[in-house]
């Protein structure tokens, strides 16, 4: 465990956790309330953290049983423990706004927010999510979307069930007008010039990019010059005078000495 888990997690608590690794460049907390997806993501590597075969995953999307119930037990623990002060993310095992019953989405961020966290889902269901935006809070609560293309074809070929990348960027631009702060995941990039070209298209109305690089995808990653497109990447966001975060995979190729802030605040 990081020395940041063991900052942020509670003892005896595992529907709230603090996610460590590179989900932990994610978020300082998260929950799961579903097994499954429905995304059907070609590069999605959670069927083999779960153990899951591929298209028992990608079938869709599952609420864990008894989820709420042993979520309102944690969320006890972290205000008896004084750590209701960050972000908890939905959600590494799935997708908030997957294409099936959504339903228990609202209810765990409802659940969150009474307990008095701020919450932060990271979805590519794109304007599925709009039915809860009335739940986001300025002050506290964040927005986010996987981008890997603005090309439907490409991103059919990829993400076959997820929001096509028109839909997610209006999903963004409505969060964004509502005063919520956004953020994008360039992770994984399939392609570098298109999540450069993203950045140059986006970058009007997102708040802060998280990028990094393709993974567990075998002798494609060596297909990328990854040195080239952290670089030409760092080089847009100054010009830009965009937010970022570069993620530890591509961190071996930063200038000596660069920012990069891990935690950077999530809310208005």
């Amino acid at each position: 465990m990081t020395k940041e888990c063991a900052v942020n997690a509670v003892k005896g608590c595992s529907y709230i956790y603090a996610p460590a690794g590179q989900a932990g460049e994610y978020a300082p907390l998260a929950c799961n309330p579903y097994r499954g997806c429905g995304h059907k993501c070609a590069y999605c590597y959670v069927p083999l953290v779960l153990h899951m075969l591929r298209p028992q995953f990608d079938a869709g999307a599952s609420p864990r049983p008894g989820f709420i119930a042993n979520l309102k037990k944690d969320a006890k623990k972290y205000v008896a423990a004084g750590k209701t002060d960050q972000q908890v993310m939905l959600t590494f095992t799935s997708d908030p706004y997957h294409p099936a019953d959504t339903s228990l989405t609202r209810e765990t961020l409802e659940v969150l927010q009474s307990f008095g966290f701020g919450v932060c889902t990271l979805t590519k269901g794109g304007t599925r999510a709009l039915r809860d935006l009335g739940l986001f809070r300025p002050s506290q609560d964040s927005f986010a979307s996987t981008l890997t293309t603005l090309d439907d074809a490409f991103s059919l070929k990829w993400e076959r069930a997820a929001a096509l990348p028109k839909d997610r960027i209006t999903a963004l631009k409505a969060f964004h007008d509502a005063g919520i702060f956004i953020w994008v995941s360039l992770e994984p990039t399939l392609d570098c010039a298109s999540s450069l070209e993203i950045v140059r298209e986006t970058h009007d109305f997102v708040d802060l990019y998280k990028i990094g690089r393709a993974n567990y995808l075998g002798e494609y990653i060596k297909l990328m010059d990854w040195r080239d497109y952290t670089l030409r990447m760092i080089e847009l966001c100054q010009k830009l005078g965009v937010a970022h975060y570069i993620k530890e995979s591509l961190q071996e190729y930063l200038p000596v000495g660069y920012p990069n802030v891990l935690r950077q605040v999530q809310h208005k």
